[in-house]
């Protein structure tokens, strides 16, 4: 079997990098023999993860007005009346592989969050009408996101492998049989344990990672999250360790993390952890962190099976579906309105300290029965005839 990861914008997003490196082990250690290649937006990011067997460089064709290729979308649209021929063009670097594969895993999780999105349709048929077979790997779709075009696309998929009960039941609910229930592969993903920087406190540092996504969502959230780890700073003996975890142009973690440094560097309890490092790496540190306090899903994915207990600055079905699937409620998860409520967001903090020990007990136990979940991904890949 050959199975192509695409749909993937490059590592600079530790949670993309963390996608695939978690899936291809998931993959190999089912069936050593099957060959799974990666196609990237920014493949010089991802050299680094190991079991991948090729690694393709993904660029997306701009179509200039009066140039050839505008031409021929004219000519194919007015004619054949194929309002689709340019997204063949654009992603023309996927889809000259359809012929190569038999299997294509989209491993965006969360690519169907984000609107419409034609051009991926258009992949997805090219890729059916081909006869092989297509699996959307790790999905969370609200029923936000949901419009008819996208269901009608959905529908096209042999396999969605749904990461949290909530994805799972809005998919069934909106007639998508083809649904099964694992959970996010990061799960089980390794650590590295590097050398713990100056200032860092052992079993008394805490993890913080805000995002500028958070911010560009609700403006008044940075504020809130200012307010927060002031009253850190002036109402527990915690160390904060800034913890940057997505880096790229325009969306870096590491820049806005930057402004809370630069705020409360003075008080001698903060510090930031280097933007240069790898998901393994990072999942390093907030292993050994006491709590966690994170808005990107794959920053509180390392710390929830590494036994931290975590509060999480949540803005999609993603965040609320795991920590049910963990805790049977939607624990110490904050919607977007919320974190932009300072009182809120503290009120949170201080449960979060008060329970430490019942959370860690949850988390002890539910974990290791997550990552059984997180295992059956492999498996269900496997079981498609």
């Amino acid at each position: 079997m050959k199975i192509l990861m695409f749909f993937h914008g490059g590592s600079k997003n530790r949670g993309c990098e963390a996608i695939v490196r978690s899936g291809v082990a998931l993959i190999k250690k089912q069936n050593p023999n099957v060959t799974v290649d990666l196609i990237s937006l920014d493949a010089a990011s991802d050299t680094m993860i190991p079991l991948i067997d090729t690694l393709y460089s993904e660029k997306r064709r701009q179509i200039s007005k009066y140039s050839f290729n505008w031409l021929l979308s004219l000519i194919n649209l007015k004619i054949f009346k194929d309002e689709n021929f340019p997204y063949r063009i654009i992603h023309k670097d996927i889809i000259e592989k359809i012929p190569h594969y038999d299997v294509f895993l989209s491993i965006g999780g969360d690519n169907y969050c984000y609107g419409e999105q034609p051009g991926f349709y258009e992949i997805n048929r090219c890729i059916k009408k081909a006869g092989k077979k297509l699996v959307l790997w790790g999905a969370s779709i609200g029923t936000e996101d949901l419009s008819e075009q996208k269901i009608q696309d959905l529908k096209l998929f042999d396999l969605i492998l749904a990461r949290e009960t909530l994805t799972m039941d809005i998919l069934k609910n909106n007639g998508i049989q083809e649904v099964k229930l694992c959970a996010d592969g990061a799960f089980t993903m390794d650590k590295e344990e590097l050398s713990l920087p100056e200032g860092w406190v052992e079993n008394n540092t805490i993890g913080f990672n805000y995002s500028p996504l958070v911010w560009k969502k609700n403006s008044n959230s940075k504020k809130a999250a200012f307010d927060l780890v002031q009253h850190i700073i002036v109402n527990t003996n915690l160390t904060i360790a800034l913890t940057p975890h997505v880096i790229e142009s325009g969306n870096d973690d590491y820049a806005i993390l930057q402004e809370f440094y630069n705020q409360f560097k003075e008080s001698g309890r903060v510090l930031i952890l280097p933007k240069d490092l790898n998901a393994i790496q990072y999942k390093g540190y907030i292993s050994r962190m006491r709590f966690f306090i994170g808005a990107r899903t794959h920053a509180t994915i390392a710390a929830y099976s590494s036994g931290v207990p975590t509060m999480v600055l949540g803005y999609s079905v993603k965040s609320k579906g795991i920590a049910k699937d963990i805790f049977g409620t939607e624990k110490l998860v904050l919607n977007l309105e919320e974190i932009s409520n300072s009182e809120k967001l503290i009120s949170n903090f201080d449960e979060m300290l008060e329970e430490e020990k019942s959370l860690k007990a949850v988390l002890e136990n539910k974990i290791p029965e997550i990552k059984k979940m997180s295992h059956k991904a492999a498996a269900y890949l496997f079981e498609l005839n």
